[in-house]
């Protein structure tokens, strides 16, 4: 009888769990993770270079190891980084990356699947769907996942409104990134994905766009019109730190960023097995909003039940004994530096460590002002086509509105796609500091402006 009453509380218990969205990826963790259904597959990308670039390269070789150590197999771990990083001739510690100021070495046996020429849009693309014929070069690893696999994809970069950068070749525009993604859902090849995006302005990727029906969530750095911050940065001769100093014998850099090595740090030190991805969420939230008006909202996007599975469904299990870091503190009021102003910061304690009067010194001096014209001719550029297309006053209004929540950047993202082309062929690259402006473009395709018209403006704006 008492094995009865046992088995039938037992059995009422599942009831009431599975009467829960949580309760229901609690089971479904209990069971899946039981019979060790699907394999575990992760893209991670790194899309810039350049030394002042350090901290993209250090969270995508951070979230390897980890991953690694969660017992993803390398022939499952795909990785894009440009690779001129670690054996930079400005490396304190040839061969070495670190993401954090009391870390160990993250390079040391990560993947060089795409590097170089072949870090870039297209591969991108061709990974998640598993398209080896479309591919261009590098390692021809492909995400080959079937039915019962689970896909993590990790990226960091700079962005703008609607695109994220890649070091060579074109951006990768929402409107294209979530077509892949649509179409890797349509060909039931994973059955479930988690996506964390890393860069300014990351929201405007996925709100409106990423349907809550293509078993995907993703998280992203910011809300569609915010920065993202770099942190462990040091600048100057004073060592000026944003967040905890750096070793001193790393200047001038950050050694990652902050939404990046808050889910990284996270989930180094608490047990994946238990945590969730909502907790994770709530934790890096939290941490990063701390920091005020230096600190961005992360915001989640797509089909939100997932973010009640754990996080060893798409990181693996981990031992939080063994740690790549030190204990994160969500109460920490250190200031941050926008990933925007990363590179002129960079340039202007080149310029100041510089010995007076020597030739480095005329050098850092102009590539510091060629790098602050280069800001102030796109700002006055956009400004002035603006003012041409709706008036002095109207201008700035239109240029910077932002649509509310849960509807895309753009109606026509064919028309952003021409005139950001127009622009640049006109005026000049945007830079990763210019994207903030690929909001006033879309601004100007949604209040219908013609090609020709943009043209027109951006020549007067731009002709010497």
């Amino acid at each position: 009888m008492a094995r009865k009453i046992c088995g039938a509380s037992f059995l009422v218990a599942l009831f009431v769990l599975a009467c829960t969205a949580e309760g229901l990826s609690m089971l479904e963790n209990i069971v899946e993770d039981g019979n060790s259904i699907g394999t575990k597959w992760a893209v991670l990308v790194a899309g810039s270079n350049e030394w002042y670039n350090y901290r993209h390269q250090a969270d995508v070789c951070h979230a390897y190891q980890l991953l690694k150590k969660g017992g993803l197999k390398d022939e499952h771990i795909i990785v894009f980084m440009y690779d001129d990083i670690a054996n930079n001739p400005e490396n304190p510690r040839p061969g070495v990356i670190i993401n954090n100021p009391h870390g160990h070495d993250v390079y040391k046996g990560v993947p060089k699947d795409y590097t170089r020429e072949n870090c870039n849009a297209d591969n991108f693309y061709a990974v998640i769907l598993g398209n080896k014929s479309a591919l261009t070069g590098g390692s021809g690893k492909v995400v080959n996942s079937g039915p019962n696999d689970y896909i993590f994809i990790y990226y960091t970069d700079h962005g703008g409104p609607g695109q994220i950068a890649m070091p060579v070749g074109p951006a990768v525009f929402a409107s294209d990134l979530n077509d892949v993604l649509k179409k890797k859902h349509a060909s039931g090849t994973y059955k479930k994905m988690v996506f964390y995006l890393e860069a300014c302005e990351s929201g405007s990727m996925f709100d409106g766009l990423l349907g809550k029906d293509l078993k995907i969530y993703a998280t992203t750095a910011s809300k569609p019109n915010e920065n993202s911050w770099g942190t462990y940065c040091s600048f100057g001769d004073e060592h000026e730190c944003y967040g905890e100093c750096p070793p001193k014998d790393y200047k001038d850099i950050c050694l990652g960023d902050l939404y990046s090595v808050s889910w990284l740090e996270d989930s180094d030190l608490h047990d994946r097995r238990v945590e969730t991805l909502k907790k994770q969420y709530r934790q890096i939230r939290k941490r990063i909003l701390n920091n005020g008006t230096q600190g961005s909202h992360v915001m989640q996007y797509g089909d939100l039940h997932i973010h009640n599975d754990v996080l060893s469904r798409y990181m693996g299990s981990n031992s939080p004994k063994h740690t790549y870091t030190t204990t994160p503190s969500t109460n920490d009021p250190s200031r941050h530096v926008n990933q925007r102003d990363v590179h002129l910061l960079y340039l202007l304690s080149k310029f100041q460590a510089a010995p007076e009067g020597s030739n480095r010194k005329i050098e850092a001096y102009r590539k510091l002002s060629e790098a602050i014209t280069v800001r102030e001719h796109v700002d006055k550029s956009v400004t002035q086509i603006g003012q041409a297309l709706f008036g002095v006053e109207n201008g700035p209004v239109v240029l910077n509105t932002v649509r509310p929540a849960g509807q895309p950047l753009v109606d026509d993202w064919d028309c952003l796609k021409s005139f950001v082309k127009i622009f640049e062929t006109q005026c000049g690259s945007l830079s990763s500091y210019g994207r903030k402006h690929v909001r006033g473009f879309a601004n100007m395709c949604n209040a219908g402006i013609r090609r020709d018209q943009i043209a027109a403006a951006a020549k007067h704006a731009c002709s010497p």
